[in-house]
C-alpha cells in the first residue's frame, strides 16, 4: 500500500449542534479526541456528514478552530470548504491554512462539467493547502458525465487526491494507478476499495464503529484479506440496520449512547418518534456481531 504521509483511517466527522443549532464545540472536541484516541488518524470536517453546507461561514470557521485546538500531534484534519461561490471557497480554505489544518477538500458545485472545472482550477490555484476533491456522484450527478473530467482535474496542480464516494472500483483504480492519494468514501465497501488502490477511507459510520475499520485498514497493510473481509461483513452488518432507520439520525443516536450527545441535525432531520428511536437501540442490542461488540465497547446490558 502507499505509504503517502496522509494515507489512513478518518472519520467524516458528525458537526455536534446544541439544540438551538449553535455549534457543540466541547461535544466536538470530545468526539475528535475519542477517535483519535481509538487510532483513527483524523477527521474530515463540514463534509457531508458533518453538514458543512448547511452551516455558515462563521459556524464552519468555528468547528475549524475548535477541533484544531485539541488535535493531537501526528493527527491531521480535512477541512470541507465547497460553496456555491468559489470566492468563499478560497475564503474557508486559507483560514483553514492559517489554523493549521493539513488539506481542504470540496464537492464539486452544480454546474456543467466546463464550470466544475473552472471551479476546480481556481480553488486549487489558489488554495494555500492541497486539495482533495470529492467525488460523489449521488450528492453532484452533473458533475464528472465522463470519467475522463475526473481525471483531468486530478491532474491540475495542488490537487492531492481524490475522496471517492462511489461503487465503480474501476475508476478508483484508474485514479490510484495515476499516482493520486485516493480515499474510499463508501463504508460499505472500504476493503474493496483498498483492494483495487485506495490508500485509506474517509466515512460516516467511523464516528461509530472506527475501530473496526481501523483493524480493516491494518489488516490490509499486513496482506490479512481474510480477517479484512471478515470484519467488513460485520461491519456491514451494522450498516444493514442503520438502513432501516434514518440514517444520519440513527448514526448520531449511536453515538449518543455511547456517549457523546451530538444534538439535532442542521436539516432537521430526525427519528420519526421516540419508539423508532427506541426501537433502533434494541436493534443494535440484539443484532450487533459479536466481533464488533468488544471493539467499539457498545454499552449493552447482557449479551
Amino acid at each position: 500500500m502507499s505509504t503517502h504521509p496522509f494515507a489512513g483511517i478518518y472519520a467524516a466527522l458528525l458537526t455536534p449542534l446544541t439544540p438551538d443549532g449553535r455549534l457543540n464545540a466541547p461535544a466536538a472536541q470530545k468526539l475528535l479526541l475519542e477517535l483519535t484516541s481509538q487510532g483513527l488518524d483524523g477527521a474530515y470536517v463540514a463534509g457531508t456528514t458533518g453538514e458543512g453546507m448547511r452551516l455558515s461561514m462563521e459556524t464552519r470557521k468555528e468547528l475549524v478552530e475548535t477541533v484544531m485546538e485539541v488535535l493531537p500531534a501526528g493527527k491531521r484534519i480535512f477541512v470541507h470548504v465547497g460553496t456555491p461561490d468559489v470566492r468563499d471557497a478560497i475564503k474557508l480554505a486559507e483560514h483553514a491554512a492559517a489554523k493549521g489544518a493539513h488539506a481542504i477538500s470540496s464537492l464539486p458545485p452544480a454546474l456543467d462539467s466546463q464550470q466544475v472545472m473552472a471551479f476546480y482550477r481556481e480553488l486549487a490555484q489558489h488554495s494555500p493547502l492541497p486539495l482533495l476533491v470529492y467525488y460523489f456522484p449521488k450528492a453532484a450527478p452533473l458533475a464528472f458525465q465522463k470519467p475522463q473530467e475526473l481525471l483531468e482535474i486530478c491532474d491540475l496542480p495542488n490537487v492531492l487526491g481524490v475522496k471517492f464516494t462511489d461503487f465503480n472500483m474501476y475508476l478508483l483504480n484508474s485514479l490510484a494507478k495515476r499516482g493520486k492519494l485516493v480515499f474510499n468514501g463508501y463504508d460499505e465497501a472500504l476493503a474493496a476499495g483498498l483492494l483495487m488502490g485506495a490508500q485509506g477511507g474517509i466515512g460516516t459510520t467511523y464516528n461509530l464503529l472506527g475501530p473496526v475499520y481501523l483493524d480493516i485498514f491494518r489488516a490490509v497493510q499486513q496482506g490479512d484479506w481474510e480477517t479484512a473481509r471478515t470484519l467488513q461483513y460485520d461491519a456491514n452488518a451494522v450498516l444493514d440496520i442503520l438502513f432501516r432507520y434514518p440514517f444520519f439520525p440513527a448514526v448520531r443516536e449511536g453515538v449518543r449512547h455511547m456517549g457523546i450527545d451530538c444534538g439535532p441535525m442542521a436539516s432537521g432531520e430526525a427519528f420519526a418518534s421516540d419508539a423508532q428511536r427506541k426501537a433502533f437501540i434494541e436493534d443494535m442490542d440484539a443484532n450487533l456481531p459479536k466481533g464488533i461488540l468488544h471493539r467499539i465497547q457498545w454499552p449493552v446490558a447482557s449479551r
